[in-house]
């Protein structure tokens, strides 16, 4: 039984450590889009100041170019709250499969009548 423990416990840092994985993963993927809309509202701007034509009509795709970074980084997100509250889901899942609370009760509480 105690081994049991002990490798549902290695199973769990696992599993935690490639939850760990995907977030950094993802994080260094909404640095990097991040790094590049720094770049293009530079650019932007400095296309805006110089108000020639040929500059300003290069900004129509550079500022797509921008929404469609801002929707990657959305959905990014949006990925990485999924996977959290999943993550969350099986850790909670998995601390209430036959583990006991320190008061020893099981996770059970005790219902009081009459108050």
């Amino acid at each position: 039984m105690e081994d049991d423990v002990f490798s549902g416990l290695a199973n769990g840092q696992q599993i935690e450590s490639k939850v760990v994985q995907a977030f950094q993963k993802s994080f260094v993927q909404v640095q990097n889009i991040l790094d590049q809309n720094r770049a293009l509202i530079s650019e932007i701007n400095q296309n805006h100041e110089s108000k020639i034509p040929d500059n300003l009509s290069r900004n129509v795709g550079l500022i797509r170019e921008l929404n469609n970074n801002i929707r990657r980084v959305v959905d990014l997100y949006n990925d990485l709250s999924n996977s959290f509250a999943k993550s969350m889901e099986a850790s909670s899942e998995g601390e209430s499969a036959g583990a006991t609370k320190s008061d020893g009760r099981g996770g059970q509480k005790r219902v009081r009548s009459g108050h």
